[in-house]
């Protein structure tokens, strides 16, 4: 796809691809064990030839989980019944992190678009069991601080 076809496509469409790109990301710096996150995105996104405009959601939603990382680890952690973070799949980790931080730091998204959008990219990307682990504990996460 060009970065042309990227323009005449629904607003909302730039955020799904985005979020994807942002799990990419993520998972690729974590199994890479690096940091050097803006590197990564930017060799991800050139090499499937993605637009600006979900570049920079992509980076947005990267930004704040690296700069909220402990907090929403500390979030997931709690709600993840029985479930340690460092145990759970790479893939389910870095999903939920996306989700909270969606969740916490960008008001203008629906919870149902995250949890939806969160359920999907697992469906994408995890296991056979990462849809349901994922939906459970996002929507654990987000009745807690609706209290």
């Amino acid at each position: 796809m060009s970065t042309n076809d990227n323009k005449n496509e629904n607003p909302f469409k730039y955020r799904h691809k985005s979020r994807e790109l942002a799990l990419q990301t993520l998972y690729a710096c974590e199994v890479g064990k690096t940091s050097e996150w803006t590197s990564m995105l930017r060799e991800i996104a050139e090499s499937s030839a993605l637009s600006p405009e979900i570049v920079s959601y992509a980076k947005d939603l990267i930004s704040h989980v690296y700069e909220s990382l402990d907090q929403i680890d500390l979030m997931i952690q709690e709600r993840a019944a029985n479930w340690e973070l460092k145990r759970m799949a790479a893939i389910d980790r870095n999903i939920l992190r996306l989700a909270v931080a969606e969740l916490t730091f960008f008001s203008d998204v629906p919870v149902k678009v995250v949890i939806d959008e969160a359920v999907e990219l697992a469906k994408t990307f995890g296991t056979n069991d990462s849809s349901k682990f994922v939906n459970g504990v996002i929507d654990s996460i987000h009745k807690k601080s609706k209290k």
